[in-house]
């Protein structure tokens, strides 16, 4: 059997899973999940959980201006890309990090060529290119940080973005080497663009996509008084 429990991961508050195994009604060993009994679980899962060294994590979704900038950057990408070998997806896509066993959804990704996928089943990609996340304030320092650290394991990921929503800031991340991905071992060039006139320019793809089409609709938080 399955119980809930709720814990704090850092930067937000999160939801588990632990496999229970009973033996009598006073004794119970608790262990915790596969990946298969996590894929399981989430086929017929209401809402999507990430998945690490054997915990499902409960993911909150995401403000009106967080879904319009995703969906915007995500349709921003793919009209440039149309017509050739790469695809986008939003965040309805499992991705799998092979090299840490890290479940995830990010806000946007897009593969180039044939997706490689887990098992060879059309739930789960490990090839991506580019992956992009819209920061709020509840996740911001997991996916500057340990989120980062597993993407960077991702031996075909070229770049990774960080999309701000309560301002004009959006930062690349451009992988510099092989793409071993090797215990992380590749360092990343840091680029940043905070102006509605500027623009992103994504390597990986040969495409540039300004942040006035990113953030379109979109309606800041009022400016703080100044002191």
């Amino acid at each position: 059997m399955l119980f809930a429990r709720i814990r704090r991961r850092p930067g937000r508050l999160t939801q588990t899973y632990t496999a229970v195994h009973t033996s009598g009604m006073s004794t119970a060993e608790k262990r915790l999940l596969t990946a298969a009994e996590y894929l399981a679980i989430e086929s017929a899962a209401e809402i999507r959980h990430e998945f690490l060294d054997g915990e499902m994590f409960a993911m909150s979704g995401g403000s009106l201006w967080h879904n319009l900038i995703k969906d915007n950057f995500a349709r921003a990408v793919a009209n440039r890309l149309s017509g050739g070998t790469c695809r986008v997806v939003t965040s309805d896509q499992r991705l799998k990090v092979d090299a840490t066993g890290l479940y995830t959804y990010p806000d946007v990704l897009v593969f180039c060529g044939p997706p490689q996928m887990e098992d060879g089943v059309h739930h789960t990609l490990t090839n991506p290119v580019l992956v992009a996340e819209v920061l709020s304030d509840s996740t911001e320092k997991y996916d500057r940080g340990i989120k980062f650290g597993h993407y960077r394991r991702l031996e075909t990921l070229q770049e990774y973005l960080l999309i701000a929503q309560d301002r004009f800031s959006v930062e690349l991340f451009t992988r510099q080497g092989n793409g071993s991905g090797a215990a992380g071992s590749d360092s990343w060039l840091l680029s940043a663009a905070s102006e509605r006139e500027a623009e992103v320019r994504l390597a990986s793809l040969g495409i540039a996509v300004p942040l006035a089409e990113i953030y379109e609709g979109v309606e800041f938080p009022p400016a703080a008084p100044a002191r």
